[in-house]
């Protein structure tokens, strides 16, 4: 069976075996889901561009939409490298500050500070992390009534500049940097040159009235929220569909491309996957399983999109919101990689 199949609006799904998987996983799968991941949503394997399993859970199917938290995250970086091959940005050296003019900072170490920096997570911003894995202060960066002037106006600590910090900030002014560099919101410019092009229904607008922890954390009514500024929130927000999460992934593990389009530049996913700090590359997260690269976009709660390049494999996890959630790696380490023939 050929690999070179693109999905259009609907998806083959084939039996394993017929792209070399043991046909006993979703057996496996179904069981281990079941017995130990039960906030599981939904979830698909995706081999040869092909669905071989696709498992809801908790009332869902394919139709509905999941808050995916900071797998947001990777689709910015993606928007970023979209507009640098348009020329809307010269390139990921290109100062943060040149795109908020009306931001005057005489601090030596924000003036330097760079678009690799933001996707790296090293811009050296002092931002504290809970505990449990949140992160306290985007509460209060939601008070305030300009988010990007908040970000901009937080310490930068030398020693840790260069070093890999984990924060929203650094994506979220990626966000801004779009809509500034384009005239439009990261949604908006991601509806036209990211999601139409590879079957991804186009993202409406939130109507945001408030922006209460509700309206911007939990995102019930879909689409993806934005900050009183209007720029699409960077770091988290975004609802889609498992089905649309494994386009996402399909594409990256195509090197950009989309059956004959180029959406992303192969150089581009090229330095996205490229450990910068160890572990991380653009926003995404980077791991070797015995041997085996497998890169990942990652949301609080148990979302997942895994990309596998040796088995031409991806794997998409949706999962319920909120409460203690299990680490979702055993199932591909320990299960969906080593059913891949």
């Amino acid at each position: 069976m050929s690999k070179h199949y693109w999905p259009s609006q609907t998806w083959q799904t084939v039996d394993p075996v017929s792209v070399g998987v043991d046909p006993e996983l979703p057996a496996m799968l179904g069981r281990e889901i079941e017995a130990r991941f039960s906030s599981i949503n939904g979830l698909l394997v995706v081999k040869n561009g092909r669905i071989v399993v696709e498992r809801y859970y908790n009332g869902f199917d394919e139709t509905d939409v999941h808050l995916v938290f900071s797998v947001t995250k990777s689709f910015t970086s993606a928007l970023i490298g979209i507009a640098i091959d348009k020329g809307y940005i010269e390139s990921v050296e290109q100062h943060v500050l040149d795109f908020f003019p009306e931001i005057t900072i005489s601090d030596v170490l924000k003036r330097q500070l760079t678009i690799k920096h933001l996707l790296t997570m090293t811009s050296g911003f002092l931002w504290r992390t809970g505990a449990r894995a949140f992160e306290p202060m985007l509460d209060r960066m939601r008070r305030t009534e300009n988010w990007v002037a908040f970000i901009l106006d937080l310490p930068i600590r030398e020693r840790i500049v260069g070093r890999f910090q984990y924060n929203s900030t650094s994506s979220h002014l990626l966000s801004a940097i779009i809509t500034r560099a384009t005239g439009r919101c990261a949604r908006e410019f991601a509806n036209e040159y990211l999601f139409r092009l590879i079957g991804i229904d186009e993202v409406p607008a939130v109507a945001q009235e408030t922006f209460d922890q509700a309206d911007v954390f939990r995102n019930e009514s879909g689409g993806w929220p934005s900050d009183p500024q209007g720029h699409s929130l960077g770091g988290w927000g975004l609802a889609l569909k498992p089905r649309d999460m494994a386009r996402f992934g399909l594409l990256y593990l195509n090197d950009g491309k989309w059956g004959n389009r180029q959406v992303v530049s192969t150089q581009w996913i090229a330095e996205s996957i490229t450990p910068h700090t160890p572990g991380y590359g653009y926003q995404w997260w980077l791991r070797d399983v015995r041997g085996t690269l497998v890169y990942s976009a990652v949301g609080r709660g148990g979302h997942h999109i895994f990309c596998v390049p040796e088995k031409d494999l991806v794997v998409a996890i949706a999962s319920q919101p909120g409460g203690r959630w299990r680490d979702r790696w055993p199932l591909v380490e320990d299960l969906i990689i080593p059913a891949v023939m």
